[in-house]
């Protein structure tokens, strides 16, 4: 009988408490404003956060787990024999064969902490088949490659080493390219002309959206819209830049062969060569720790200079410490920003308690009626405090609607990916609860300990 007594007294104050909250409304909304916005902010810039680091790992899963890029610098290394020559040595002296297929064999032999090494060169090139043509890049690859980034097949099969040692004339096919060039059928076990050869296709990728400002930036390639042969495949029956043919040596029309991002171009004005072609476009490194990738490209870096003989005239690229490097700085901003929003919850308490105190001036005769017809100082206490925390609550469940619509058009808007997690609107419920019994305590105390007897005489 006592606790269904205590609960039914409970319940009583709670009701005379929401009585009040009602009675004033339009200074209830007021005094709740700053807990709105401040529960909107708090939402909107952690759902900010939440997006910008869901783009992170999704760039993570394009550039592949612990991989190192390296490519090559044909300006870099034009500039070099420049200055060798206006220093009046000889560009003998310092000749590199640029980045070759040994390079990648050194780096999968010599370097414990290499897990995978995949080697790559890319043409551009119209891909035909049955009348239909499109544009694409043919990529020459190892099977390492699809592992190293993640690429699964949604139909058909891999390269098996036969085909890679020997040089079949096979491929597998981006998802782009297959949509143009067999939107309706099956391509496994049919034949797609790229440049002058035959590639009877043994497989298709999955589709995997790729930035082009991300690609750009960190050296990866659109996925899509590429043929994938065998390494060997490429270097035998398209063309093999590292053979020095007689035309080149004796300054032919055919010239030097210049490579720029994939591109294939022949220079036509004679003379001698402007600088050696590389065998490849690309070696992708896939390290066995993230702890040994900074370990692993210093040593990269310098087996290169050996073998190049001292020119640089290649780059290496970490994507994943850059991208690591990006969440660091997004991170330090979130919490800035969250903490600025959090400040709005703050100002939002102060107001609560400066109206609170307000009303409690304004109720002290009903204080002394109520304390004069039994109710305790504890009575009391809860009275207020549960208005402050009504006021509060309230005004961090319309917050919350309020974030989660200011998330969504920020979205819309600025074009910013935001993603809304019960975990924050949990918290900022949680916090606006918090500020509402923590600002609410000292008004409600100070109505409590109010002389009944002056109370009554208030006016």
């Amino acid at each position: 009988m006592k606790k269904i007594f205590f609960t039914g007294r409970k319940l009583y104050i709670l009701t005379i408490a929401l009585e009040a909250v009602f009675a004033n409304r339009f200074r209830s909304m007021l005094t709740a404003l700053g807990i709105i916005f401040g529960v909107a902010a708090v939402i909107a810039m952690l759902a900010i956060g939440n997006g910008a680091k869901q783009e992170i790992l999704e760039q993570m899963k394009l550039v592949g787990v612990n991989n190192i890029i390296i490519m090559p610098k044909v300006e870099s290394k034009m500039e070099e024999a420049a200055k060798e020559n206006g220093q009046g040595k000889q560009a003998t002296e310092k000749f590199s064969p640029g980045l070759t297929l040994a390079d990648a064999a050194s780096i999968a032999a010599i370097i414990p902490s290499v897990e995978k090494v995949s080697p790559e060169v890319v043409y551009e090139s119209v891909i035909i088949s049955e009348g239909v043509s499109t544009y694409g890049k043919v990529s020459g690859v190892t099977p390492d490659f699809f592992d190293v980034f993640s690429l699964p097949l949604e139909r058909g099969e891999m390269f098996n080493e036969e085909q890679l040692r020997e040089g079949k004339a096979v491929c597998i096919l981006g998802a782009t390219i297959k949509a143009k060039l067999f939107p309706h059928s099956d391509p496994v076990g049919r034949y797609v002309k790229c440049g002058n050869v035959w590639l009877k296709v043994t497989g298709v990728l999955q589709s995997r959206a790729v930035n082009a400002e991300i690609s750009e930036n960190l050296g990866i390639s659109d996925y899509n819209n590429q043929v994938y042969a065998p390494i060997q495949t490429m270097l035998l029956r398209y063309r093999d830049r590292s053979v020095v043919t007689t035309a080149m040596i004796r300054g032919g029309s055919s010239g030097s062969v210049v490579i720029d991002g994939g591109f294939m171009s022949f220079s036509s004005s004679g003379g001698s060569d402007e600088g050696v072609a590389n065998q490849i476009d690309k070696i992708v490194v896939q390290v066995k720790e993230t702890d040994l990738i900074s370990q692993t490209s210093e040593i990269i870096q310098r087996m290169l200079k050996r073998r190049h003989a001292g020119v640089d005239d290649f780059e290496i690229k970490v994507p994943e410490l850059l991208l690591k490097q990006e969440q660091r700085t997004k991170d330090i901003f979130n919490i800035v920003l969250g903490a600025i929003a959090s400040i709005s919850l703050i100002v939002g308490g102060i107001g609560i308690m400066n109206i609170m105190l307000a009303s409690v001036m304004e109720r002290t005769k009903e204080i002394g009626i109520r304390m004069a017809t039994g109710a305790t100082r504890k009575d009391v206490i809860f009275q207020f405090l549960a208005e402050a925390t009504l006021i509060s609550l309230s005004g961090g469940i319309v917050g919350i609607f309020l974030g989660m619509a200011l998330a969504k058009i920020i979205m819309e808007v600025a074009g910013i990916l935001t993603i809304v997690s019960l975990a924050s609107i949990v918290i900022s419920f949680g916090v606006s609860a918090t500020v509402g019994i923590a600002f609410g305590y000292m008004p409600a105390k100070k109505a409590a300990m109010q002389d009944p007897v002056t109370s009554l005489r208030y006016e």
